[in-house]
């Protein structure tokens, strides 16, 4: 088989044995036989030019190779479903679903009134919610299982792959404790952190943040002191509370918090953070671009 004839088959196949580990059970699942499905996987491994599982009494295992074609192809199939899926929608009228990622922090008040303006325009299209983080929301736009995601951006996306449309900015500010000694003051400055202990977003989840926080403290050669991440608004604000760090973020994030913790602005004020909407350039539906539209009206 010529690379040029590989099928959508051929690749569903694949996961099948990848997944089961075994050409019976996985002939079984597909309701084909064993030798016609060991026939198409090596007709697949003669067109790639390469092993893509290693050969036991028992079982197949993957090699290298295999675990890397495994994911691809998977996100191959993905892709495929979510055309089929779109396709069907347009067909529909814009019936159907979208799929959106969303910071917490924009649940309080943007989200709310946004979900109730498009949900009275487009009643038969269902908004699928996904609290997450922001790295998390990223990638779900690049692979296309998000349509769009309302997120916190403190540096501009790398990759040039996503648009972005601005709905506000927010203040940049210093979450206390309410008995820290600086809770006092009115305005803080970088260099009063200079020897405080920083609680923040994991660099795993929000990528963009540790960047974000370095570049403040740069301005003055300094370095953020780090003691401890966190995945999420939730256990951030419960760090602060309990005294273990303070923590540099935006005036909305730490709305969720009421009265727990002591708010102070910066001073000077760095640019503010920007929130918005993203979605991935070239793939965005009729109805999700109306989503992204109908979040600038609300804000605006």
């Amino acid at each position: 088989m010529l690379l040029a004839d590989m099928e959508l088959r051929h690749l569903r196949y694949f996961i099948a044995v990848a997944e089961t580990e075994n050409v019976t059970r996985a002939a079984s699942a597909l309701h084909v036989s064993q030798p016609s499905l060991s026939r198409q996987i090596r007709d697949l491994e003669d067109a790639l030019g390469v092993e893509l599982f290693e050969r036991g009494p028992r079982a197949l295992v993957l090699t290298e190779a295999g675990r890397a074609f495994l994911d691809e192809a998977r996100a191959v199939m993905r892709r495929v479903e979510e055309a089929v899926r779109v396709a069907r929608e347009s067909a529909a009228g814009g019936c159907g679903e979208i799929r959106v990622g969303y910071a917490p922090s924009l649940a309080v008040d943007l989200l709310p009134r946004l979900l109730r303006r498009f949900e009275a325009e487009h009643p038969a299209v269902r908004v699928r919610l996904h609290d997450l983080a922001t790295a998390e929301m990223l990638r779900g736009l690049r692979e296309r299982t998000l349509h769009a995601a309302l997120l916190v951006r403190a540096q501009p996306f790398a990759g040039g792959d996503l648009g972005f449309i601005e709905l506000e900015t927010q203040p940049v500010c210093i979450a206390l404790n309410l008995g820290h000694p600086l809770a006092a003051k009115r305005k803080i400055g970088l260099r009063d952190l200079a020897d405080e202990a920083l609680t923040g977003f994991s660099a795993e989840d929000y990528p963009e943040y540790r960047g974000w926080v370095e570049g403040l403290f740069a301005e003055f050669g300094a370095a953020p002191r780090f003691v401890e991440e966190h995945d999420g608004i939730s256990s951030l604000i419960a760090a602060v509370e309990a005294g273990r760090g303070v923590a540099i973020v935006s005036r909305r994030m730490v709305a969720l918090a009421g009265g727990r913790l002591k708010v102070i602005p910066l001073h000077p004020a760095p640019p503010p953070l920007s929130v918005g909407v993203a979605w991935l350039e070239g793939w965005l539906s009729p109805v999700a671009a109306r989503f992204c539209e109908i979040a600038r009206e609300v804000a605006s």
